[in-house]
């Protein structure tokens, strides 16, 4: 949501800190593949359901990891009008144990992972990849059915799809995005779920009012860390001309341009203003030491490295726009964007501002905003929440506009943990916090011992940490978009 972040600053999207999930309390028996009332493997019953085609089936000890096609309906609310192939991937353990529903927002990764409340639960976990990510787009693509109301029912339809393979508790989850996503699919389909975790999930419910945002960064970390990377994004902009030059020997390098965005120079300062963005968004306090202590007095190179190496060169090229396409429409249709200002750069080396999401949808898509999707969706999670998580992270600046809840929410909580940034997650909350998050997870899935039920402190992850499986580190994308 960042007009341009950059939007900001994902992905990613993801779940993750830089911490790991704590100690295992149940040893992981091997993936049980066959069903005891049907005595069918798994793999058979999961292509039996109608519009499902597999892919491949990767090995992973412990489980069974399928990556699929499932058959959507571009428009479900026509559904005779034409029909996509939609990603989907199951991370098998057994039919007896509850399900995490996952999804980043954007695409799925083939690769066999599992997010944090799966790894709470002892779960399985379907991950869905988001329409309209290549290779889940209809062709042609009709992107007036790109909306929030869509994508949660193409969740919807996969849950039915499941629910009789995998008959116990479902919670959804997700990060940034995929946060977002979680929680739109529940403001829609109330009943499916058991609970919601969302993580780090930007609630942007009055696009053209970011207030919020512009606090948040005069108040983040430490006042000398601020100075030291407002100096060199305000040395970026002063000397636009000769990085600009090596901006274009670059692009010219990588086969690089810049229809969609418009120009060079515009993708340059697009880049450098979302630097300090990125900066809090990927990194920790601690990671300040890495940024060039005078910046008036830095080469051109240790600039450039520092910018490139936060905001990525490479993310406002038409290259780097065309696999967030559908992303950036949402944004400038539903899901809103902010503006941030910068105080402490004269106007005349800021030619643009904060760019809105227009600008890295190419022309030939029409986009028009909806301002009442974002202010249903609060005002629904404010007066209707039911068994829903929220967490954030004290630094990551998509967290200066989060969910709340209001009189109405029940058995729900909203939770920062203190110091992290985008890829806050229950293991980097305050232990009180921790013990009960994880309680309240194990409760919704139907896996609480009396022993949790009475005593959250007691609650820990029921899985083992799998170092591969549960990677926390945060997903970095190569723009800045939640």
């Amino acid at each position: 949501m960042r007009k341009a972040l950059r939007w900001l600053l994902a992905l990613t999207v993801l779940i993750g800190t830089l911490s790991t999930a704590g100690a295992a309390t149940a040893a992981q028996p091997e993936a049980t593949s066959t069903s005891a009332a049907a005595g069918t493997d798994i793999k058979d019953r999961l292509l039996a359901i109608p519009g499902m085609s597999l892919i491949e089936e990767k090995p992973y000890t412990g489980y069974r990891f399928f990556v699929l096609n499932y058959t959507q309906p571009v428009d479900h609310r026509h559904p005779s009008k034409g029909t996509f192939q939609q990603r989907i991937t199951v991370l098998h353990k057994d039919t007896s144990r509850p399900t995490v529903f996952y999804t980043g927002g954007y695409n799925v990764s083939t690769t066999p992972s599992r997010r944090e409340p799966t790894q709470i639960v002892d779960g399985n976990q379907i991950s869905m990849e988001y329409r309209y990510f290549t290779p889940s787009r209809p062709a042609p693509a009709d992107w007036s059915k790109l909306d929030i109301w869509q994508a949660a029912s193409d969740q919807h339809r996969i849950f039915k799809a499941l629910k009789p393979v995998y008959g116990a508790k479902w919670l959804s989850t997700g990060g940034s995005k995929g946060g977002m996503t979680a929680t739109y699919y529940e403001r829609f389909y109330p009943r499916d779920m058991d609970g919601v975790v969302a993580y780090v999930a930007p609630n942007d419910v009055v696009n053209d009012e970011d207030s919020a945002y512009d606090r948040f960064f005069t108040q983040v970390g430490t006042e000398e860390c601020r100075e030291k990377l407002n100096a060199v994004q305000r040395e970026a902009l002063v000397r636009r001309e000769p990085l600009e030059q090596k901006y274009a020997a670059y692009a010219a390098d990588n086969g690089y341009t810049f229809d969609t965005i418009g120009s060079l120079d515009r993708a340059y300062e697009a880049t450098v203003l979302d630097y300090v963005w990125g900066f809090w968004q990927y990194s920790l306090l601690a990671d300040c030491e890495t940024i060039p202590a005078d910046a008036a007095h830095a080469t051109d190179d240790a600039i450039w490295t520092s910018v490139d190496t936060i905001s990525g060169f490479s993310a406002y090229t038409d290259q780097g726009l065309e696999t967030y396409t559908p992303y950036y429409y949402q944004a400038g249709t539903q899901l809103g964007a902010p503006t941030i200002h910068f105080p402490y750069i004269e106007k005349k080396y800021i030619s643009y501002g904060y760019q809105p999401p227009r600008n890295f949808v190419p022309r030939s898509i029409p986009m028009k905003f909806q301002a009442s999707a974002m202010r249903d969706v609060d005002s629904w999670v404010r007066h209707h929440a039911n068994q829903m998580l929220f967490v954030y992270g004290e630094n990551d600046p998509w967290g200066a506009e989060p969910f709340r809840l209001g009189a109405g929410a029940r058995d729900s909580y909203v939770f920062t943990a203190p110091g992290m940034n985008h890829g806050a997650n229950v293991a980097g909350l305050k232990a009180e916090q921790k013990a009960l998050a994880t309680a309240r997870i194990l409760k919704w899935a139907g896996v609480a011992s009396e022993q949790v039920q009475s005593d959250p402190s007691a609650a820990k992850p029921l899985a083992k940490f799998d170092a591969r499986l549960d990677k926390r580190d945060v997903e970095r994308e190569p723009a800045l978009r939640p």
